[in-house]
């Protein structure tokens, strides 16, 4: 159902069926569409409560009809992710769309959900089904495996699945031991088996610079 028109546009295919999306990222569609924004990203009242008190920020829509409709979010790169029962932790900002039979969440991970200021909570999705994440630049995904521990910037990290373990250390810049700032206090350090998405762009982290 999911297919990229291009690395910055994603198409869905539908027949009755309906997909969640970020709010306001259709860009055109055919056929017969219909538009309604779902509360607390997606998951009523209870995920509205929960996203308020964490700060995890999603606004959503569901799209449902015959046709094929077309989503893109700022020139952002879009990468699909096929989910078999396994759940992906992505940053609400980063999440484009999801087939309507996945759940999404909010879930506690660490100092790591501090990435871009939300606290330490992030988004998940799980069950069966495709997900369409985005990227400012095309993501890079990373093996981690038990030999080959993977130690990201909070500053690009985008999303993980598997079966990972996370810690949030401090760490210091090729840029910093120049003088030159912009390095970033924290790092995540991800362990066990698994995939990590990474962009090839920083952005803003409350880690500040060292």
């Amino acid at each position: 159902m999911f297919r990229l028109q291009d690395s910055k546009v994603l198409a869905v295919d539908m027949t009755g069926d309906a997909v969640k999306a970020k709010n306001g990222s259709m860009v055109a569609y055919d056929g017969q569409m219909a538009f309604k924004k779902m509360s607390g990203g997606g998951e009523g009242l209870r995920g509205m409560v929960t996203r308020r008190l964490t700060g995890e920020q999603m606004t959503v829509m569901e799209v449902k009809g015959h046709g094929t409709c077309w989503f893109a979010d700022r020139a952002s790169e879009i990468n699909l992710v096929t989910l078999r029962g396994d759940t992906l932790y992505v940053e609400s900002s980063n999440l484009l769309a999801t087939d309507a039979g996945l759940r999404t969440g909010t879930t506690f991970t660490g100092l790591r959900g501090a990435s871009q200021g939300n606290g330490l909570f992030t988004t998940t999705v799980e069950g069966h089904g495709q997900a369409a994440i985005m990227s400012d630049g095309q993501a890079v995904v990373l093996r981690v495996s038990a030999q080959y521990p993977l130690t990201v910037d909070p500053g690009a990290y985008v999303a993980h699945q598997g079966n990972l373990r996370q810690s949030f250390q401090s760490g210091v810049t090729f840029r910093t031991l120049l003088g030159e700032g912009g390095g970033e206090a924290f790092q995540i350090r991800f362990e066990g088996d698994g995939l990590v998405y990474v962009q090839p762009s920083e952005r803003n982290t409350i880690a500040g610079d060292v």
